[in-house]
């Protein structure tokens, strides 16, 4: 039984590849309601993602199935879901036609990057430099039709925000304002599926509304960051 629960807890993980080859298929696909839909699979990939280590540590499965490495099958669905297919996305959409696609490589590179960091998500319970949240970005600039000046400044700044090693909340794991951030998430969820498949006028309100929360998660990530200055000067 031990073992039957270690191997489902990392079938649960490996649903979120299933999630990147439907966001793929939708991708190709094109049109607004294949890329909505898309939106959608990533939510629910972020689900799995934010409870898939819960369950892996419920189960012990490092100790039922230690030649299996949860972590590495978590980090390879992750690169796609979170900085791969978000970026075709918006090559796909468009969101930077022209000269400044190529912009679309510098959060691929800087992701690489942040990826190879052996301490990318440190002991204490923090990520370390902006966490490759593209997916979260990519819903942005599509869903309020960013001016391609303002798309490309805002990939430029977060793909250079990957190498400044400042910590960023790491709610799923605990810490500063965990409850708060966990607890808002379902707030935020609610509000970004209003906007992918809410009334037009509901829906680009929700949508600006919505941003309230990753102000908020930055907001606290910043304060959090200022006070480790504050103690280590």
């Amino acid at each position: 039984m031990p073992k039957f629960l270690a191997w489902l807890a990392h079938i649960y993980t490996a649903m979120g590849l299933v999630c990147a080859a439907l966001i793929a298929v939708l991708i190709v696909e094109g049109g607004d309601r294949s890329f909505r839909l898309a939106f959608l699979v990533m939510m629910i990939a972020t689900a799995i993602d934010a409870t898939d280590g819960w369950l892996a540590r419920k189960v012990r499965v490092t100790d039922v199935l230690p030649r299996i490495d949860g972590r590495v099958l978590d980090d390879i669905a992750d690169i796609h879901l979170y900085v791969s297919l978000p970026l075709l996305l918006l090559w796909r959409a468009g969101t930077l036609a022209g000269d400044p696609a190529w912009l679309l490589l510098l959060p691929l590179l800087a992701s690489g990057y942040w990826w190879s960091q052996v301490d990318a998500k440190t002991d204490e319970g923090f990520f370390l430099g902006f966490p490759c949240y593209w997916n979260i970005i990519a819903f942005y600039l599509y869903m309020l039709h960013a001016a391609v000046e303002i798309s490309a400044a805002i990939i430029v700044v977060f793909s250079l925000l990957t190498f400044v090693p400042t910590p960023y909340l790491y709610a799923t794991r605990g810490g500063p304002f965990a409850t708060l951030i966990n607890a808002g998430a379902a707030v935020w969820c609610m509000l970004l599926a209003l906007a992918l498949f809410g009334r037009a006028d509901l829906a680009r309100v929700a949508a600006w509304l919505s941003l309230m929360y990753p102000a908020l998660y930055l907001g606290l990530s910043a304060a959090v960051a200022a006070r480790k200055t504050r103690r280590s000067v």
